[in-house]
Parts: structure tokens; C-alpha cells; sequence
């Protein structure tokens, strides 16, 4: 071959290439993780692990009576084991309503619970049980605001909506056991004061989540009380190393490329 034709052939041969790639995979986008979590089984894959490991931990971590799943507050055999768990993308998945609901509102979130069965994320409702049978109380801290909705009574209708999405997917649960974000005084969407609050009554053995603030205090780029200052993606790497003891083992992060507290942060 000539050396004038063997740029012209490489030429041809990356085009051809880019065409079959562009003709196989879908464009990145902002929808790109919504698709992903609506239909890779890769997801799906995580979400089982993540469960089943802390399936594992429980009776580990139950029976260790020096373990507790909140820094700052050393294990107290005396009071009731507990275990907390974020609601949306940690037990319910809200991936159909995050394809369709644009742009976002909670009393948008609040009427698609009333028209739409709750759809779990995969094995939690098995680790729940496995929780309860194992007489282990399980909380559930959300940021699912407490406020006043068009067309519903009361000043928190999100409380029974959100219960009954839960026993929609099989999970019995209370008022008492969930606590939502304006809920009382100081109860900004800054979770540490609501898993504070569990952990003076209880030993919290295991915390899930799907967002860095669901373990990590004044992780929000856009800090709430008590959080002043804002968080940086160079603080939140930091933390990932402070709290490298936990992340597996007492600490289990569900994945959620669609929306949380990462965006916040530069």
C-alpha cells in the first residue's frame, strides 16, 4: 500500500468505527442516569449486594457490644438496637417519577404516592424483615418535607402517604419510626440531628442511604442547620477517609446517579 492511501484508509476505518459505536449506544445526556437506573441490570446487581452484605452484618454487628454505627456515640448495650434507612432510592425507588416528573416539585412527589404503587428497591424489604426478626428496631429518616399540600388535610399528609408506600411494598411501619425532614423545630434537611436524635433513645448498629448525607454530616454544598459551612468535593474526599472504618461494614450506600447532595458541591 501507497504511503498516500494509508492515511486515507485510517481515515475511513475511525469514521466507520464512530458510526457503529454512535449506532449501539445511547447519546450521554442528563437523561443518561435516569435510563440507567431504569434498566441496567448492573443497578439492580448493586442494590441486591448492598443488601445482601449487610444481611450478613446484622448478626456481626448486633451481637458486637462495643459497635455503634453513629460517631460520637459509643455503644450503649442498655438501650434497644436500631437500625436507620433513608426512604426514596434507599427502600422505594422513585425512578418512574423522576422520568416523568419535570421539573420536580414535593407536592408533585406527594400526589404521585396517592396514584401510584410504591415500588421497592431491591432486597430491602428482605433486609427489613430479616432486621425486625431479629428484634432489631428500624427507623426510617427522610427528607420528605412536613408541609401543607393543595388538596390534603393537615400540616404533614406526607407522614401517612409515606407509611402507606411502605406497606405497599410490604413494610409495616409508624409515625413514631419516621422522621421527616420540618417535621419539629431543627429539623432542617440536615440529617445528623435526626440520627442524633434516634441515637440518645437507641444503638444504631447500621445506617443505608443513597446520598453522602445520609451517613456524613455537613456533606451539602448548600449547608442547612446545624451546618454553616459548605461543604467541597475536596472536603467530602477527605471524609470518605475519616470514615473508611465504616463504609461496608455498618455504613451501606445505595447508588443514585439521578440527583443528591453531590450536585451541590464544586
Amino acid at each position: 500500500m501507497s504511503a498516500t492511501r494509508l492515511p486515507k484508509m485510517i481515515a475511513l476505518i475511525v469514521s466507520l468505527s464512530a458510526c457503529t459505536t454512535a449506532a449501539h449506544k445511547p447519546e450521554a445526556g442528563p437523561d443518561m442516569a435516569i435510563l440507567w437506573a431504569s434498566n441496567a441490570a448492573e443497578y439492580q446487581a448493586i442494590s441486591a449486594q448492598v443488601y445482601a452484605q449487610a444481611t450478613r452484618d446484622l448478626p456481626r454487628l448486633l451481637a458486637d457490644q462495643s459497635w455503634s454505627a453513629v460517631p460520637g456515640y459509643e455503644a450503649d448495650t442498655s438501650r434497644p438496637p436500631a437500625v436507620i434507612l433513608d426512604v426514596d432510592e434507599t427502600v422505594l425507588s422513585g425512578v418512574e417519577m423522576e422520568s416523568t416528573m419535570i421539573p420536580f416539585t414535593t407536592q408533585r412527589q406527594y400526589e404521585w404516592g396517592l396514584s401510584h404503587t410504591a415500588i421497592p428497591i431491591r432486597g430491602s424489604v428482605e433486609f427489613v424483615d430479616a432486621a425486625k426478626r431479629a428484634g432489631v428496631e428500624v427507623f426510617f429518616v427522610t427528607n420528605r418535607p412536613c408541609m401543607e399540600y393543595e388538596g390534603a388535610e393537615g400540616n404533614c399528609p406526607i407522614e401517612q402517604g409515606t407509611i402507606d408506600d411502605l406497606l405497599e411494598v410490604g413494610i409495616e411501619t409508624d409515625a413514631e419510626h419516621l422522621l421527616f425532614a420540618n417535621e419539629r423545630e431543627g429539623w432542617d434537611r440536615e440529617k445528623v440531628v435526626r440520627r442524633e436524635y434516634i441515637s440518645k433513645t437507641h444503638r444504631v448498629i447500621m445506617l443505608f442511604g443513597d446520598d453522602f448525607a445520609d451517613f456524613v454530616a455537613c456533606a451539602r454544598g448548600t449547608p442547612k442547620l446545624p451546618c454553616t459551612k459548605a461543604a467541597t468535593r475536596v472536603s467530602r474526599a477527605e471524609a470518605l477517609d475519616t470514615y473508611k472504618n465504616y463504609w461496608g461494614n455498618g455504613w451501606y450506600i445505595l447508588p443514585n446517579p439521578m440527583y443528591g447532595s453531590w450536585t451541590s458541591v464544586d
